[in-house]
């Protein structure tokens, strides 16, 4: 029997590093996607509480020893929470779990210990950053400095929410920034123990809120005028959203948003290999992911063979529970997802694709929001389904004809995020990554290394996270002229 997760509930608000009385009396209701029952319950901030939660990062940022710290210190503080994720990632990922539907199979690397993995990468990336340096300019000698943002406001979804609250909090901390961690109203309890962690490190008062909230209220926080940055999480139409309203006051914008990843089987790939590869990152955190190999390209001179080998691996998932160490595929994290997803399996039926398996509700769950590992197969890339984010566990096989083609296909897509080539010849497999317009690609193999600039062309973003690309979105650039006689000592 699987264990379940008792009712969470928290009183209070993480503003300025102390836990807070709300200013208002309304509650978020946290619900399990597996059950369908209320599971925890945290206080919905407010705008009032943005302001206090701002101007608690402003005055940390302006007058408190954060950003005046050395970069030892505040790695130490960092390495602390670090070491704490690694000793509670367990708790972590069982209460994502069951907040969002991450299997749990699942969620102990991806919910859990890659997040850790960001916090750990970041410290990395900061010790060999090249915070100041010398040039020869034009006029005369240059110092080029690098010196932190401000004020970050982090807003996160509900998928991965401390893989990707890391992402942005772990380099804006490490590079003398303060922060405002706004979390969606779907995944709030685990934003708690991040609050225990970071608290118990030893950050100093107002350098990070963590503040649950709707749509609205992230609206507030992004237009807020002490706000010097956004570094954002989320649908191609929010950013959108966040873009206009942060362009009022000229902030700074990162954007990770949508995907629809093409995967692209040559002729000669080892097919066995291609599926075990494939599959997991095609229905990963239950199709919900922005990364997700959602296209799958297959060669018309092995389309048959490919296609019966994809149902037959996605027809096997093991459906239930996210709690269940034996699932490997869970519920959607809302009903509305859940139904979005079995419209866009009537959708493409309508516009001519083919069900190869799923397509529906699972008959194995009485409740909760599941909907059955499907494929679609004699998908045009045309297709809504082929050129929409679902964010559900629904994939698309199409057919190309030659190499150039499958190149073709997979640009022709308003996103630029991810993607993967499979092949016997990895030489080959590097040509096709070179061609394809998106911001990673792998070969033969799915991979998101932290070391690695991460981020999208087209509608996927701007800007990137990871690596020193990213960590450099957290500074501004100072150039300072320095007399033509000077010579450092």
């Amino acid at each position: 029997m699987t264990e379940r997760t008792e009712l969470v509930e928290h009183g209070h608000l993480f503003i300025g590093g102390e836990f807070t009385d709300p200013l208002s009396t309304e509650v978020i209701e946290v619900i399990s996607p597996h059950t369908e029952q209320v599971i925890g319950r945290v206080p919905h901030a407010s705008e009032g509480d943005v302001d206090r939660a701002v101007a608690a990062a402003r005055h940390a940022f302006d007058e408190g020893p954060w950003p005046r710290m050395t970069l030892d210190e505040r790695i130490a503080v960092i390495t602390r929470i670090k070491d704490a994720f690694a000793v509670r990632h367990e708790e972590f990922a069982r209460l994502i779990s069951a907040q969002n539907g991450t299997p749990y199979s699942a969620s102990v690397m991806v919910q859990a210990l890659a997040a850790m993995m960001v916090w750990d990468s970041a410290i990395t990336v900061a010790r060999t950053f090249p915070y100041e340096e010398r040039r020869d300019g034009v006029l005369g000698p240059l110092l080029v400095r690098r010196e932190p943002v401000g004020v970050v406001a982090a807003v996160v979804p509900w998928n991965v929410p401390q893989f990707t609250a890391a992402a942005k909090l772990a380099p804006a901390l490490l590079a003398g920034c303060t922060a405002v961690l706004k979390v969606s109203p779907e995944t709030p309890l685990d934003a708690y123990l991040l609050a225990e962690i970071t608290a118990e490190a030893g950050l100093p008062p107002g350098v990070l809120s963590i503040l649950p909230a709707d749509r609205e209220v992230s609206e507030y926080l992004v237009a807020h005028r002490d706000v010097d940055k956004v570094s954002f999480t989320g649908s191609v139409a929010a950013g959108r959203r966040v873009m206009e309203v942060a362009s009022r006051n000229l902030t700074r914008v990162t954007l990770e948003l949508g995907g629809k990843s093409a995967a692209v089987i040559l002729p000669d790939a080892d097919l066995e290999a291609a599926v075990a590869g494939i599959v997991p990152f095609a229905w990963m955190i239950n199709g919900q992911a922005c990364v997700a190999q959602t296209r799958i390209l297959a060669p018309r001179s092995r389309y048959d063979e490919i296609a019966e080998a994809f149902a037959a691996a996605a027809g096997a998932l093991r459906v239930g529970d996210p709690l269940d160490p034996a699932t490997e595929l869970g519920p959607l994290v809302a009903q509305r997802q859940q139904q979005r997803s079995l419209d866009y399996i009537r959708l493409g039926q309508e516009e001519g694709a083919k069900i190869l398996t799923g397509g529906n509700r699972p008959a194995s769950q009485e409740r909760g929001w599941y909907v059955e590992p499907t494929l679609f197969g004699s998908v045009d890339n045309s297709m809504r389904i082929a050129r929409e984010e679902i964010f559900g566990p629904v994939i698309c096989l199409i057919p190309y004809g030659d190499e150039d083609e499958a190149v073709r296909i997979a640009d022709d897509s308003p996103y630029g995020l991810s993607g993967s080539v499979w092949t016997s010849d990895t030489e080959r497999g590097i040509d096709v990554a070179r061609r394809v317009r998106t911001g990673t690609y792998s070969v033969n193999t799915f991979s998101l290394d932290m070391l690695g600039p991460f981020g999208g062309y087209k509608n996927s973003g701007l800007g990137r996270e990871f690596g020193p690309e990213g960590y450099g979105e957290f500074f501004e650039h100072k150039m300072i002229h320095l007399p033509a006689a000077y010579r450092e000592a």
